[in-house]
């Protein structure tokens, strides 16, 4: 596809539009990629969306314990008393 042939696409009832396949994987869209919409004069940009903050890389941190922390110097082997 080049920019010299616009794609059409028609709006469902429930607002949604189908990007071309074309344009998709130009843009390397998925099932279940976002993109995001901004209004520029008479006309609607599409772009694909990313994150001011990227995922990080594990999940290390991010759930919370009600709990006490365990103290640094904590060694289990001392509940192993004969």
């Amino acid at each position: 596809m080049t920019p010299a042939e616009p794609a059409t696409s028609s709006i469902t009832s429930k607002g949604q539009v189908t990007i071309p396949r074309a344009l998709r994987q130009q843009l390397g869209l998925a099932r279940g990629s976002r993109v995001c919409f901004q209004l520029v004069g008479d006309h609607i940009e599409v772009r694909p969306w990313k994150p001011a903050h990227p995922p990080p890389a594990s999940g290390f941190g991010l759930l919370r314990s009600h709990r006490a922390p365990v103290p640094v110097d904590f060694d289990p082997a001392g509940l192993l008393r004969p």
